[in-house]
């Protein structure tokens, strides 16, 4: 009897109250950062609103890092990483593009504007049910921080070349547009979570490590620029070719089954 009475107990107890602050706190710092980057645009400084964009994605790696490490992370901590980074990687870069190269497109500057931040929303949603769900740990889409430092890193880069507005140029729509459909694609994009720090790599792998650091501290506005597009080149060229190997493999297929 006494043991039914405390299973009933147990079951009629609530959750534990209360939040862990470390991880959540570096969540708002990221949340501020892209909080910074919207004001800055709307003043128009643009280089410090692309490096805000940037310290918000340090922000945004390092919040979830630490709580896997700490064992803190919560369904509230997700919740908020994933409101976050709707302000500071969908809305801070809509801003800044729209008030930097957009606006003397008018109808069209806003509504690609408006395009990256519903996508991006679509994309941390598609994210955050698909989150714990067996598979590959590739990402479906291309991740909402990195479509953003990639726009960061176009204003950054921009004005270690020239100065003031740039003219009116298609690039900057096609580029805001471009990015936001891949972010809601199929496409397979890689991320760090990948990569098993606990586990021994090649001596090489260190090297490369040493080098990607040597050239961010050198130059890092040049830096962060190459290694963006890179990134964005080095995914759809790998999701031609896998596109290519499945027709290749599906012909082989047919092929060998009408040839029987």
């Amino acid at each position: 009897m006494a043991l039914k009475h405390s299973r009933h107990k147990r079951e009629g107890e609530k959750p534990k109250k209360g939040v862990y602050l470390l991880p959540n706190t570096i969540t708002l710092c990221g949340m501020f950062a892209g909080f910074y980057a919207i004001i800055s645009a709307i003043n128009g400084n643009f280089i410090h609103a692309a490096w805000a964009i940037i310290i918000a994605n340090v922000f945004d790696g390092l919040d979830g890092w630490i709580a896997r490490l700490t064992n803190t992370a919560t369904k509230f901590g997700i919740e908020l990483d994933s409101l976050s980074d709707l302000v500071a990687f969908g809305v801070a870069p809509s801003v800044m593009m729209y008030k930097w190269t957009l606006a003397p497109f008018g109808r069209v500057g806003w509504a690609a504007a408006f395009l990256f931040v519903a996508c991006g929303a679509l994309r941390l949603a598609r994210f955050n049910i698909q989150t714990g769900t067996p598979g590959s740990k590739a990402f479906k889409g291309m991740p909402i921080p990195a479509a953003a430092t990639i726009l960061a890193s176009i204003v950054i880069f921009y004005y270690e070349l020239w100065k003031g507005i740039p003219e009116k140029n298609v690039f900057f729509p096609v580029i805001t547009i471009l990015l936001s459909l891949l972010m809601v694609s199929t496409l397979r994009y890689h991320g760090l979570k990948e990569i098993d720090f606990r586990e021994r790599k090649p001596f090489w792998v260190l090297i490369v490590f040493v080098m990607i650091i040597f050239v961010m501290f050198v130059h890092p506005s040049t830096a962060i620029f190459v290694f963006a597009m890179a990134y964005l080149l080095w995914g759809i060229i790998e999701n031609v070719v896998l596109l290519l190997k499945r027709g290749r493999t599906r012909h082989g297929v047919e092929t060998g089954g009408s040839a029987e």
